[in-house]
């Protein structure tokens, strides 16, 4: 085979390998796949697709959200209306999870404490909704709000009604999958303007003040924020944007790196194609020509 024919090739390994981001239908459910456990393991336990819950969340962009009724931890009803006029922040959490849930609040409440030393408590609101009902009541979310330490005065925990949930999670974007160890879930903030618009998600695991900042200052600013586009490092953070899931032979949480290393091996093969096409034209010597008798 030709050296244009492999480069050929790997080019289109990389295609493969890499996410197509909007390749899903956006009204279509997502899609629910069963992956081994281990490869000793006949066990499957049942996950979120990644490329169909992250075009289904980056499709919400835009939406206006329905003004939902909830219970705050103290039992009383509150509006998303009630946010209206300021800056607000949603994320989705289930106080089962004794993993990732917590790890994402933590990370999320240095975030926000980043956020009130710049900007001020009283220039936004967060909220975090529990949607594995009727099991996150209003109590339940006092409890781990408590047990996390989040004193906020503008952050509130909320409980919807079971029969909202569906509605509720679909107008942010949000997807999850029940399994037999809990949920499958993205983890995500949405960022919703002071009309109750949805400007922007942001994903992963680990979330910093600079990463909220500068979206709460354009819309304070007045300005709109630009379209979101997807860098690379997001590409490779894809891996840890879903709730990790239950590996019953270790007893943990686990997360799948399957996807970084089929993109690291087809970066990698294109990167030796390079080189032996560098080093071949570099070492290649051309044929003299007989000498004339």
């Amino acid at each position: 085979m030709s050296v244009s024919k492999l480069l050929a090739a790997g080019l289109v390994a990389l295609a493969i390998a890499a996410p197509a981001w909007a390749d899903t239908v956006a009204d279509a459910p997502p899609k629910l796949t069963s992956r081994p456990l281990n490869p000793s393991s006949s066990q499957t336990i049942t996950t979120l697709d990644e490329k169909a819950a992250l075009a289904k969340s980056q499709v919400a962009i835009g939406n206006v959200v329905s003004d939902y009724a909830m219970l705050n931890r103290a039992g009383k009803p509150v509006r998303l209306a009630d946010y209206h006029g300021k800056p607000l922040l949603v994320n989705f959490i289930y106080t089962g999870c004794f993993n990732v849930c917590p790890t994402t609040t933590k990370n999320m409440q240095k975030a926000v404490e980043g956020l009130v030393n710049r900007i001020g408590a009283d220039r936004f609101n967060i909220v975090s909704i529990g949607f594995n009902q009727p099991f996150d009541s209003p109590q339940t979310m006092k409890s781990f709000a408590l047990q996390y330490g989040v004193h906020l005065p503008n952050w509130d925990f909320l409980s919807p009604a079971q029969a909202l949930v569906p509605e509720l999670t679909r107008d942010f974007g949000f997807s999850f999958v029940q399994t037999s160890a809990g949920f499958d879930h993205l983890n995500q903030v949405t960022i919703v303007d002071a009309q109750g618009r949805i400007v922007r998600q942001v994903y992963g695991e680990v979330f910093t003040a600079d990463m909220l900042a500068e979206p709460l200052k354009t819309l304070l600013g007045g300005d709109a924020l630009p379209t979101q586009s997807v860098t690379l490092a997001e590409i490779i953070d894809r891996v840890r944007i879903l709730c990790s899931v239950y590996d019953p032979t270790t007893g943990k949480y686990q997360v799948g790196y399957g996807v970084l290393f089929e993109i690291a091996g087809a970066v990698s093969f294109i990167l030796w194609l390079i080189i032996f096409y560098w080093r071949d034209r570099r070492y290649r010597r051309p044929e003299k020509a007989p000498a004339a008798e």
